[in-house]
């Protein structure tokens, strides 16, 4: 039976990684041999490295790989077709430059995708949902085994939609979201309106804390607005519903909640019982999506 590894695409440290390695249908890790860390013998004694190296040398063809973003999301599913790791094979994805004179990213595994298997477009991938995530000693090293989900069962929840998200959702948009509905509150519901107070509105809470958004909805009832990048938590339920409860007593108004969200549509169900207790609050969904058109 093929083994099921994962691989970290550091995009937070190379911006399009993932991008790079779905075009050139690879993989990869860095630690060149030009560093001190070589694939046989001695090398510079870095753990990271250590696990690594154990792992990449373990691979063999016909195994499965699934590349892991940050915040329990994860791109393909490839097939892998060759090796090309040794010290004297380094091929950079991370181009040399005076600062970085031998790239980076260049002990490459070859795979094969499966195109089948998650979204179709690449600007989209998969959010896992908590039930079905990888455990804390599969997340952590740059390369590991996979033993808390199978290959089946991996393919059958990226092949969800409900789970797929925008691979850019993830980046600083909180706050860009929040002034956003505050400038457009009919988007995000009809009849919405900025709140008509501005003292109450640019509120700061007696604990020192304050909402992202304060709105009216037509029937004159206060809304507290709360925005995530990530897919929502039973924390962040309660952290709205705290906001609520600062708000109605301080103002003596009953207000509605609602927790905007930039994770997948679909929601564990520990989180949809903790919007539902009372002082229920709703949660929504938004995308992000740019265009571009030429001025001349």
């Amino acid at each position: 039976m093929s083994t099921l590894w994962k691989i970290n695409c550091m995009e937070n440290a190379y911006p399009g990684m993932w991008q790079r390695w779905f075009k050139e249908q690879c993989v990869a890790v860095g630690w060149a041999s030009a560093w001190g860390y070589k694939l046989d013998g001695e090398n510079k004694g870095d753990r990271g490295w250590s696990t690594a190296r154990n792992a990449i040398k373990r691979m063999a063809i016909g195994d499965y790989v699934v590349v892991a973003l940050r915040n329990h999301r994860v791109g393909r599913i490839g097939q892998i077709t060759g090796k090309a790791i040794g010290d004297d094979e380094w091929d950079p994805l991370v181009p040399r430059s005076p600062g970085m004179t031998d790239g980076e990213m260049g002990r490459r595994i070859l795979v094969r995708w499966e195109l089948t298997t998650g979204p179709d477009n690449q600007e989209l991938v998969v959010q896992l949902p908590e039930e079905n995530r990888l455990n804390i000693g599969e997340l952590r090293p740059t390369v590991a085994r996979v033993f808390s989900l199978t290959s089946d069962k991996l393919r059958m929840v990226m092949n969800d939609q409900e789970n797929w998200v925008n691979l850019l959702g993830k980046f600083g948009y909180e706050k860009a979201l929040s002034d956003y509905i505050g400038n457009y509150p009919n988007r995000l519901e009809d009849g919405l309106l900025p709140h008509p107070n501005l003292k109450i509105r640019e509120r700061v809470f007696k604990d020192r804390r304050r909402s992202d958004v304060l709105l009216m909805d037509k029937n004159k009832k206060p809304v507290v607005v709360e925005c995530k990048q990530h897919s929502p938590s039973v924390y962040d339920i309660n952290q709205l519903r705290h906001y609520m409860q600062l708000l109605q007593d301080e103002t003596r108004e009953n207000p509605r909640g609602i927790l905007v969200h930039g994770g997948a549509p679909k929601i564990s169900h520990e989180v949809i019982a903790a919007a539902k207790k009372l002082q229920p609050v709703e949660i929504v969904s938004y995308s992000i999506e740019v265009n571009f058109r030429k001025s001349f």
